[in-house]
C-alpha cells in the first residue's frame, strides 16, 4: 500500500469514521422522531414493515395535536419565560461578571467562586424552599413563578461565564477611554460592551436554551393546562395514564425542538467566530 493511501485510511479511521458515529447517534433521535411524526397511526403501530421510512405521509398527528391540544399557547409559554428570563439574567450576569473580573474589592474571588458552586447546585435540592417562596409572592401557578424562579441558576451561569470572557477583554483600551474622560460605567458601554457581544450572544443563547428545556420547576410551579411550557406540557398531557399517544408526542417535540434549532441556526457561525477570536485576545 502507498503512503498516500496509507494516509487516507488513517484519516478515514481515526476522523472521518469516529465523527460518522458521532452524527449517527446525535442526530438518530431527530430522524425517528420526525418519521414518527408524519406516519398514520396505522403505519406507525404496524411492526410488519421497515419502521425507519415513510410511506405514506400524513399531517394527521399535527392536526390532532393542535385541534386537541394547547400547543400554540404551551409555545407562547416557553418563548415568553425563555425571553424573559434570559433577558433579565443577561442584565445581572453583565453587571457581576464585569464587576468581578474588572473591580478589585475584598472578598472578589471567594465572591466568584461561590457564583459557580452555586450554579453546580441541583435544582432538585432547592425546588422546595422555593416552592414555599412562590407561594408567599402569590405565584403558584402562574408563568410568573417560572420568571422569578429560573434566574437562580441563570444569574450564576451568566456571571460565570461572562468573567472569563471580560477577563480576555485588554483593560487597555478601557484605560484609555476612562483617561479621555470616560466613567467606568462609560468605559464598559462604549468600549467592553461591543467587544464582548460574541460571549454575551453565548451566554444568551445558551440561558434561552437551559430556559426553553428546564422541567423540575415548571413541573412543581405549573398545574393548569394553559399556564404549562412546552417541557412540561408534552409529557404531562400527551401521556394519560398508560396510553402514549406516540404521533401526537413525536409531533409536539418536533415543534417544540423548532425554535431552538433556529436560534443556533441563525447565530451559530456568528457565535463561533467570536468566541475563538474572543479566547485569543488579551
Amino acid at each position: 500500500m502507498s503512503p498516500r493511501r496509507k494516509k487516507v485510511v488513517k484519516r478515514i479511521f481515526i476522523l472521518y469514521l469516529p465523527l460518522a458515529c458521532f452524527l449517527f447517534f446525535a442526530l438518530f433521535p431527530f430522524y425517528w422522531m420526525a418519521i414518527s411524526s408524519f406516519k398514520s397511526n396505522a403505519e406507525l403501530y404496524n411492526l410488519r414493515i421497515n419502521r425507519l421510512w415513510i410511506y405514506s405521509p400524513t399531517l394527521e398527528q399535527f392536526q390532532e395535536l393542535f385541534r386537541k391540544t394547547a400547543i400554540l399557547k404551551w409555545l407562547w409559554n416557553s418563548f415568553f419565560v425563555s425571553f424573559l428570563t434570559s433577558v433579565i439574567s443577561m442584565t445581572f450576569g453583565i453587571m457581576a461578571g464585569y464587576a468581578l473580573a474588572r473591580l478589585k474589592f475584598p472578598g472578589a474571588q471567594a465572591f466568584g467562586l461561590a457564583t459557580f458552586i452555586t450554579y453546580l447546585v441541583p435544582t432538585t435540592l432547592i425546588f422546595i424552599p422555593l416552592a414555599s417562596v412562590v407561594q408567599s409572592l402569590g405565584l403558584t401557578n402562574t408563568i410568573w413563578a417560572l420568571v422569578a424562579t429560573y434566574p437562580t441558576f441563570l444569574i450564576p451561569f451568566c456571571t460565570w461565564m461572562l468573567i472569563a470572557y471580560f477577563k480576555s477583554i485588554p483593560k487597555d483600551m478601557e484605560e484609555c477611554a476612562m483617561i479621555d474622560g470616560c466613567s467606568r460605567i462609560g468605559a464598559m458601554v462604549r468600549i467592553v460592551l461591543p467587544m464582548a457581544i460574541p460571549g454575551i450572544v453565548f451566554s444568551f443563547m445558551f440561558s434561552f436554551t437551559l430556559s426553553w428545556n428546564e422541567f423540575v420547576y415548571a413541573l412543581t410551579f405549573i398545574s393548569d393546562t394553559t399556564h404549562k411550557t412546552m417541557s412540561v406540557a408534552v409529557p404531562t398531557e400527551l401521556i394519560r395514564g398508560d396510553a402514549y399517544f406516540w404521533g401526537e408526542l413525536m409531533a409536539a417535540s418536533l415543534i417544540g425542538s423548532v425554535p431552538v434549532a433556529l436560534l443556533y441556526s441563525f447565530f451559530m457561525d456568528y457565535f463561533v467566530s467570536g468566541l475563538t477570536a474572543g479566547a485569543l485576545k488579551g
